[in-house]
């Protein structure tokens, strides 16, 4: 993976990445205590699964099929989700159809996807290992390219609510841990 790929194969990779950790989430653990205060392992996906597809199809009219409920099971639910982007993404009809919000400006669907929501999943992938206790398996690369794209607009982060207060790392930390801290989670 790396943070030049295509829209369609940086969502498979970071898509796959957050599978990975879904899959191998035990039945018990759903309900575990998430980085972001108030969640659960369960909520992050279902953040992830109920934002998007509202954004996506109010600028577009781009629809991703809804898959089950989270509560009823959040391996479906996520991989319905998954699967729904990708093929939005591998269809070149639908990946380059228009995107407009009165927030981001107009741009093709495959880099509002790319932009606004893969790395969504990317930094969530970390919430969800933390909380079921799996390995990240974050890519050092991305997440580097990432915090770059992000320092300049710090203010505005920060305004929009979306993002914790930064969390001090170490200056030789790895760039997920500098991402992680700087999106407001405390990855010691």
């Amino acid at each position: 993976m790396r943070p030049d790929d295509s829209p369609a194969d940086l969502h498979r990779a970071v898509a796959g990445g957050f599978t990975s950790i879904v899959e191998g989430t035990a039945p018990g653990d759903w309900d575990a205590p998430a980085p972001v205060e108030g969640w659960t392992a369960r909520d992050v996906v279902r953040h992830l699964v109920t934002w998007f597809p509202g954004f996506l199809e109010g600028g577009s009219g781009v629809a991703v099929p809804a898959g089950p409920g989270v509560d009823a099971d959040p391996v479906a639910a996520w991989r319905a989700q998954a699967d729904g982007v990708q093929a939005v993404l591998d269809d070149p009809v639908a990946s380059a159809t228009a995107f407009s919000n009165p927030h981001t400006g107009e741009m093709p669907v495959e880099v509002a996807i790319s932009r606004f929501y893969t790395g969504d999943v990317f930094m969530h992938t970390w919430d969800l290992a933390r909380a079921t206790g799996q390995p990240h398996g974050l890519d050092d690369e991305l997440a580097g390219a990432m915090l770059a794209g992000m320092e300049p607009i710090e203010e505005m982060l920060r305004a929009s609510g979306q993002y914790g207060p930064r969390v001090d790392v170490p200056d030789d930390a790895d760039a997920v841990s500098r991402l992680m801290g700087f999106v407001g989670r405390d990855p010691s």
